[in-house]
């Protein structure tokens, strides 16, 4: 799969770019890499399209200082807020989820996927459909569908480049050529905040203790992710699909430094391993300019501060949701959507104070199993059957969420 798509990219690099999820963590970390490489001389790069999903200030903001030729907002309500913020721009302007799947399906080399959560599955879909290069911040996207999102990319003669750090990491240093001679991928893990943490600890620990991340600065959502360790256990299914390597051949290995951000171990017991600081710009600039370098202001490591670099196994007692994304992939077919739709709906019921902290994993598992007992959980082969699980769990989800909000 990318193998193929790196042969077909455009010579000279991409030149038109849209940004899908602009106003999120990933969408302004990408436009002020490129505001950097306009102001280095590095940029002859046109904005297509720009979306967000309800800041139209922000995305107006964008619009005035990038010029994209198309912004739209995923709220269908929010057209004319949309309109009047950018009045007296050349812009085209849409609001809705079909205006989100235009912007996707517009003429671009190099397409960011930033939007968040199953959201972003439908317009990555069309953007991998297109053809060009997809820069996958999504990690949901593989996770629901990724032999769908994969076989997408493959027809088209697209390119999958993924920004996730660990998964950029990886791409940067596996042999596509000769994938027979990796003996196992590596993802490094930062533990999050909740690291040394016990559960007595964790069961009454607050969302604002949750999003403090010890290293990266990053949306709510994946920081309770990184909490609970499930972005790990996404990040292993996604790897499963980017790479041609089987999951029993990934692990996950907790690196609190955040300086190794994740390896590739070959038969030879060699180990290749990429570094670099917790910033999300630089595995961002490695997909703007692949297969090409670009300058970033991305902070530069000082080995001699750093002094050190630990590692230890996860605790898969205390982080349980590494052991249900495991047993997800395994299972195969609805089963890691549904424990993302599941994920998604017990993280936001904890962000908005409904349940605790450690409900988060227990609502996730309590749906998987719910939906492990129907007859045929496995079959998934369309986006629509992923789009059915991912409502399915939802409703699941929020069953539970209710019940444990009421005790």
């Amino acid at each position: 799969m990318t193998e193929n798509g790196a042969s077909k990219r455009p010579a000279g690099g991409p030149r038109k770019i849209t940004i899908l999820g602009s106003t999120g963590s990933v969408g302004v970390s990408t436009l002020d890499l490129l505001d950097f490489a306009f102001g280095q001389g590095e940029a002859q790069i046109e904005i297509e399209a720009l979306t967000a999903n309800r800041n139209v200030e922000a995305l107006a903001a964008q619009a005035r200082k990038f010029k994209p030729k198309f912004v739209a907002v995923a709220d269908a309500t929010l057209g004319d807020d949309l309109r009047a913020a950018v009045a007296g721009l050349d812009v085209e302007t849409g609001a809705g989820a079909m205006a989100i799947e235009e912007a996707a399906e517009r003429d671009a080399d190099w397409v960011m996927a930033a939007i968040v959560g199953a959201a972003g599955l439908g317009p990555t879909l069309k953007a991998a459909q297109r053809g060009g290069a997809v820069a996958l911040a999504n990690k949901e996207c593989l996770v629901c569908a990724g032999d769908i999102v994969t076989a997408a990319i493959a027809k088209s003669g697209g390119v999958l480049l993924p920004v996730d750090s660990e998964h950029n990491a990886i791409f940067q240093v596996f042999d596509f050529e000769r994938p027979n001679r990796v003996s196992r991928l590596i993802l490094t893990a930062s533990g999050g905040p909740f690291r040394t943490w016990s559960a007595d600890e964790m069961a009454k620990a607050s969302p604002a203790q949750a999003v403090a991340h010890p290293n990266w600065s990053m949306g709510a959502k994946i920081s309770v992710d990184s909490a609970t360790m499930m972005n790990k256990g996404l990040e292993l299914i996604e790897a499963a699909h980017i790479f041609p390597i089987p999951h029993e051949r990934i692990e996950i290995l907790v690196h609190p430094q955040s300086v190794i951000h994740s390896m590739v171990e070959y038969v030879d017991g060699s180990v290749l391993a990429q570094l670099g600081t917790p910033d999300m710009r630089t595995p961002i600039a490695s997909t703007l300019a692949w297969p090409d370098r670009m300058p970033s202001p991305s902070a530069k490591l000082d080995f001699a501060k750093i002094s050190k670099l630990t590692f230890e196994a996860p605790d898969l007692e205390r982080f349980p949701a590494i052991r249900l994304a495991r047993e997800a992939i395994t299972a195969g077919g609805i089963m890691p959507a549904t424990l993302n739709a599941a994920n998604e709906v017990a993280v936001a019921a904890f962000l908005n104070g409904d349940v605790k902290f450690l409900d988060i994993a227990a609502i996730t598992e309590q749906v998987v199993e719910q939906v492990s007992r129907q007859e045929n959980p496995a079959a998934l082969e369309t986006l629509e059957e992923a789009i059915a699980a991912d409502s399915q769990a939802r409703r699941l989800a929020e069953v539970c969420v209710a019940v444990r909000a009421a005790a």
